[in-house]
């Protein structure tokens, strides 16, 4: 182990393996911080998808992308984001590895304007009983993340890319999105579970 919050031994033995250890403890020490800034709070919140990596108890990991409306994810307090568990395909890969293993990473890319990244390593926790479920339209559960590390990321090979509209299945207040095609195959509609409720009754599909 290692006394830095960003690295371990693995991590080490490549910094010195190509002479890059003193530049990772600089950008350690200037860049990583344990506190969302206002500019990080602005970036997340005016974010309409970020991606999401957990590993289950054995460490074998998943990546999942997570997408809605600008907004759905919220810094809930110095160093805790929030964002919503939406309707999806019923395999709970992200959510039933944090069921076992609550140490998730989350990457913010902006691909469009000036390209941006942020990264935030945590510990997570969800609930189907959150107070924000109340104020968030769609959601099934809340899932909270208690930062650890939260680091911008050289932005040098985003390409630049255009956002042309949001999803047409991402929730919003008084909005009743269509159901996905898939759902309607022969292979799967005998099987499909229901939508679940949420707690500020919007319509849900």
């Amino acid at each position: 182990m290692t006394d830095s919050l960003m690295y371990h031994n693995g991590n080490r033995r490549l910094q010195d393996a190509f002479e890059s250890r003193r530049i990772a403890d600089r950008l350690e020490e200037k860049l990583t911080r344990t506190a969302f800034t206002g500019d990080d709070k602005a970036f997340i919140e005016g974010a309409a998808y970020f991606f999401l990596a957990s590993a289950d108890a054995q460490g074998r990991p998943d990546c999942s992308f997570k997408g809605g409306m600008p907004g759905f994810v919220r810094v809930s307090g110095p160093a805790e984001l929030a964002f919503p568990d939406y309707d999806g395909n019923g395999m709970f890969k992200s959510l039933g590895n944090i069921a076992v293993n609550p140490n998730v990473g989350l990457l913010f890319i902006a691909m469009h304007g000036k390209p941006q990244r942020l990264r935030v390593n945590g510990s997570a926790t969800m609930r189907r009983d959150d107070p924000l479920m109340a104020a968030t339209a769609g959601a099934q559960m809340i899932v909270r993340v208690a930062a650890v590390a939260i680091f911008p990321n050289c932005p040098r090979y985003i390409p630049n890319m255009q956002l042309v509209e949001p999803s047409i299945y991402a929730p919003k207040p008084g909005y009743r999105p269509p159901e996905p095609a898939w759902k309607s195959f022969a292979d799967f509609k005998d099987c499909m579970h229901p939508r679940q409720p949420t707690s500020n009754g919007e319509p849900q599909g």
